[in-house]
């Protein structure tokens, strides 16, 4: 999410390396390029190679959810693991439990999402925008 409201910065088509990507996260380029690889196995970002490449959005930052980003990142997780192994059979807890948790945790996983699909990127990167004016003008700048 952090590096395509950064690429969002620069919708016109503007590359931006992997090197940058990685200096605002605080990363490393190789880590940057295996996310930004399954990003763009998803359609959400486009790689160009060579020394003059880098990465871009693949569509508008509008288009982009934030629910298409945990897509990519949950890639089919489960959301909290409840038991190492099956629960006892015979016990009148384990015979019901595993079932019921993870009917909750299905139920907390879809709101989630749903919430997700609220907020764009572009949303996202507003966001950092009004945060930084903000913070601004609380330092009198």
């Amino acid at each position: 999410m952090h590096a395509l409201a950064f690429l969002a910065q620069w919708q016109g088509g503007e590359l931006r390396s992997s090197q940058a990507i990685a200096e605002s996260l605080d990363s490393n380029p190789a880590f940057v390029r295996r996310v930004l690889g399954r990003l763009r196995e998803r359609g959400l970002v486009v790689a160009v190679e060579g020394a003059a490449g880098g990465w871009r959005l693949a569509k508008p930052a509008e288009e982009i959810t934030l629910r298409d980003v945990h897509a990519v990142a949950d890639d089919g997780a489960v959301p909290l693991p409840v038991h190492a192994h099956p629960p006892n059979r015979n016990c009148v807890i384990g015979r019901h439990m595993l079932s019921l948790l993870e009917s909750e945790f299905a139920d907390a996983q879809r709101a989630m999402e749903e919430r997700l699909a609220q907020t764009s990127i572009a949303d996202l990167l507003g966001r950092v925008y009004r945060s930084e004016r903000a913070e601004e003008a609380a330092r009198g700048n």
